[in-house]
């Protein structure tokens, strides 16, 4: 019932956060895959750059978190760096609205991802094949869970900043603490395991 409502457009924003409220917190990231038709995911691909992570996918409370706190909106667009199936693009997208892109190195996970985007009917959420310390990036809210580390990290953090001087973002960031990043303020969240971060770039005004 739930998967044909969302399909029909029906189970979006105040409605979904509900149902997935009424699961039970332990069965929440199963029924959500389920909800979404998601298989399996792949075994991670050989040779992964340094720096790289395996694929493993963020936790539904911390999604929740994450839209509520940010807040994310309609307005926004949303980019998660190191998609992999696409959970939290798509969860992101159907609670808030708002324009959605996955960035995934790992070729078979974005097929994956655009095959449960496509059977959705989600015409304002996309996936995209890279390696984002490469990627040029552009978005107002980027989220990260623990996806690389390292030179890689370091990387991706300095394309961000020229995110910021363009125009004001939000980084989420789950089991990763982003010390030391001067052009980054920290605010306090209701979860521990994330962390948002305002940009504060000289000149450009903050969200």
């Amino acid at each position: 019932m739930a998967r044909a409502e969302l399909k029909s457009g029906a189970l979006r924003g105040d409605a979904l956060l509900e149902f997935l409220l009424s699961v039970p917190y332990l069965d929440r990231d199963r029924w959500l895959d389920e909800l979404f038709g998601f298989d399996e995911p792949p075994a991670d691909i050989e040779n992964l750059p340094r720096g790289a992570v395996p694929y493993l996918p963020s936790g539904v409370d911390e999604i929740l978190a994450m839209v509520a706190e940010v807040p994310l909106r309609p307005d926004d667009e949303f980019v998660d760096l190191g998609s992999g199936l696409g959970r939290v693009v798509i969860l992101a997208h159907l609670l808030s609205g708002a324009r959605a892109c996955g960035v995934e190195l790992q070729e078979p996970l974005v097929r994956r991802a655009k095959e449960r985007c496509a059977g959705l009917a989600l015409p304002r959420v996309s996936f995209v094949h890279a390696n984002v310390a490469d990627a040029e990036l552009d978005g107002s809210v980027f989220f990260l869970y623990s996806p690389f580390n390292g030179e890689m990290l370091s990387a991706v953090l300095r394309r961000l900043e020229d995110v910021a001087r363009r125009r004001p973002i939000v980084i989420c960031a789950v089991d990763l603490e982003l010390h030391g990043v001067p052009w980054l303020r920290a605010r306090k969240t209701t979860k521990v395991t994330l962390a948002l971060y305002d940009s504060c770039v000289h000149g450009i005004p903050g969200r």
